[in-house]
């Protein structure tokens, strides 16, 4: 919750306003395009959003968008779903990614590091001769403008050779990262039908050799439509029959030919994390993910050429595609294969300082972890390369904010940032020039009309509403995957509000103007009418030192009740003892609401997650409901199955 202190956490100092990049945009944008040259961000915001091609406008000519055809208009269709942006125009996504080879030849465009945290650097040059070879292959086995190029790979150089090779012939890449098991896999390549597979033969992680070379047998055996798979020998294993390897594919020296494609053209399907069902498959667009991307790299991000960017992800999880587009900024940016918290819980802040990055970025639960592991990063790292945390996944509670704070630096730029994959951006978060308070995110993204709204579709500042947005962003998605009528993109985002997206998240928009995240609304915990947001009930029992984690459930009984159990997965060593129980309801009664004190608190051997690491509240609510554990949940979407038989048998007690 905010905390509602006037006082901020930090504030950028004039100097550093005065260099950001959004500064000098706004300055531009004011004697080319008439944006307010005073007012600073908020006046900024307002016009992106009243002035809308105005300002996308703007965008394209300040980060000089290479179109090869022009555009007839900036939105030919403002309606949503179906907003049509710059038709006419042609570009490719790719040759804007590489575009900084010209200038920093022989500068690092990546830096990979493994468990051994040696950062090893591959140059601008090197990075666009390996494209152009493979892009040139690519065309050679027939992938066309239009065809799915897939890959289970995890984060490492080849991963993003291959993606940009694959936007650079106009193919349509997508990905899954190697802790995904096959059935995982299948539910989303299956869907899009790839010509070609890019596969390792496994993976390291935890300091141990994962073989994966049993599942890419069963991928290839599961994908018909494949004409080639290539064979990444992360293990040091041969190609396996009729696999072609990577090395041979990537070894000439040829420039990149990019196809000129439609503006709308699609460049990567994303997936939802099918918890309930087969995952959505979201399609995004090669112009609408490079304008959206260079807005929040460029300018939320304040990301250039003399920046490292580092964000702990897999290529499961839209924050690798949202990465390898800071190369659109000509930023070095960083790719961490391993484990978040190996060999110990430090790990990740000791990549940041051997590859000097300047925005690092992370899961609000890993910082949570480091805090109640007791890491001591600025003790313990230099990380004076550091500029800004940022944060997402779920919401940085206010202990999150205080510890980097104090533990990091008490002049760092902390950013907690939401958005979504079915956008792959933020819808409010980082802006470089604006204070930071506790529990907040800092603003509302540029062009993004984020709103909290009321069932009737009213307005709210300063109370909890549904997040809306009430105009299009360019990298909404063009369509589903195998959705031909729309139905199921229509009814993802505006069956609730028609023309207007509804996300699904509880938000309170602030008096000044900043945002923030209470969880999920549709796992809201409605007690007598009080609406409360899950994440609201973890950030304060989680702060209890006896509390690994937690998950809340409210769930409407037939007889009209309401039964809200809290399940706690306790640290090692602690109880679930009376006196235990008491301080956890206790601490929700004084720090939130008496009438949110849970009906039980159970201890649990874990909870769930997505594979993107996200708490299933819903399917578990399902299973609490007496939905069978088939039905309640795609078990290919869970990163432990065997979490969710307690929670199936707890209902069949209780029932």
């Amino acid at each position: 919750m905010s905390t509602d202190s006037p006082q901020p956490l930090w504030q950028p100092d004039p100097e550093r306003i005065a260099r950001a990049r959004i500064t000098r945009f706004q300055a531009w944008a004011a004697e080319h395009h008439g944006a307010p040259a005073e007012g600073g961000y908020a006046a900024l915001q307002r016009w992106s959003v009243d002035e809308l091609e105005t300002f996308w406008t703007a965008v394209t000519e300040w980060f000089d968008v290479r179109f090869s055809t022009p555009y007839a208009r900036v939105l030919g269709d403002r309606s949503m779903p179906g907003a049509a942006w710059f038709p006419g125009a042609t570009l490719n996504y790719a040759e804007h990614a590489l575009r900084a080879a010209d200038t920093r030849a022989d500068e690092p465009a990546l830096l990979h590091v493994d468990e051994t945290h040696e950062p090893r650097p591959v140059t601008w040059t090197e990075l666009r001769r390996q494209v152009g070879s493979l892009a040139a292959e690519l065309r050679a086995l027939g992938v066309r403008p239009g065809d799915r190029v897939s890959g289970y790979l995890p984060n490492i150089p080849q991963a993003v050779v291959a993606l940009l090779a694959t936007a650079a012939v106009g193919g349509v890449w997508t990905s899954c990262a190697p802790d995904f098991g096959a059935r995982s896999v299948l539910d989303r390549f299956q869907q899009v039908e790839p010509v070609v597979l890019f596969t390792v033969d496994g993976y390291r992680y935890g300091g141990k050799e994962h073989d994966r070379r049993e599942i890419v047998t069963e991928l290839r055996r599961e994908l018909p439509t494949l004409r080639a798979v290539v064979h990444i020998p992360l293990l040091g294993t041969d190609a396996p029959e009729g696999a072609l390897d990577w090395a041979a594919l990537t070894s000439s020296d040829t420039a990149p030919v990019f196809e000129q494609v439609p503006f709308d053209h699609p460049l990567w399907v994303l997936y939802s994390s099918g918890t309930t069902g087969l995952p959505k498959a979201i399609v995004q667009s090669q112009g609408g993910i490079l304008v959206e991307h260079l807005k929040q790299i460029g300018l939320h991000c304040d990301l250039g050429p003399e920046d490292r960017f580092f964000w702990y992800t897999s290529t499961g999880w839209m924050m690798w595609n949202f990465l390898v587009s800071g190369l659109l900024t000509g930023t070095t940016i960083v790719l961490y294969d391993g484990s978040p918290g190996y060999p110990d819980t430090g790990a990740q802040w000791r990549i940041a300082e051997r590859t000097k990055a300047t925005l690092y970025g992370t899961s609000a639960a890993y910082v949570m972890a480091c805090r109640k592991a007791g890491v001591h990063p600025s003790h313990d790292f230099d990380l004076s390369a550091v500029q800004c945390v940022a944060t997402t996944g779920s919401p940085l509670p206010p202990d999150g904010f205080r510890w980097l704070h104090d533990e990091v630096r008490d002049d760092l730029w902390i950013a907690s940032v939401s958005g979504g994959t079915d956008v792959c951006s933020c819808f409010a978060g980082a802006v470089p020039t604006l204070p930071v308070h506790v529990g907040e995110l800092q603003a509302p993204c540029l062009g993004t009309d984020l709103q909290s709204w009321d069932p009737n579709g009213n307005p709210l500042i300063d109370e909890v509403g549904e997040l809306v947005v009430t105009n299009p962003m360019p990298s909404m998605p063009i369509h589903f995957w195998n959705d031909p009528d729309g139905s199921r993109y229509h009814d993802s985002y505006f069956d609730t509000y028609p023309g207007v997206w509804r996300h699904g998240d509880w938000i309170t928009v602030t008096s000044r103007a900043s945002v923030v995240i209470h969880g999920r609304s549709d796992s809201t915990l409605n007690r007598q009418g009080v609406r409360m947001g899950s994440a609201d009930i973890y950030e304060a029992v989680e702060r209890l030192p006896e509390i690994r984690e937690s998950l809340v459930i409210g769930i409407e009984q037939p007889d009209g009740g309401y039964w809200m159990p809290l399940f706690v997965h306790l640290a090692p060593g602690a109880v679930l003892d009376e006196p235990l129980l008491n301080r956890i309801k206790q601490t929700i009664r004084e720090q939130l609401s008496p009438r949110h004190v849970p009906d039980e608190i159970i201890e649990v051997p874990g909870v769930p997650h997505t594979l993107t690491g996200k708490r299933i509240e819903v399917p578990v609510k399902r299973l609490l409901q007496g939905t069978p554990l088939e039905k309640a949940v795609n078990p290919g979407s869970i990163d432990n199955l065997d979490l969710l038989t307690f929670y199936e048998d707890l209902a069949r007690k209780r029932a």
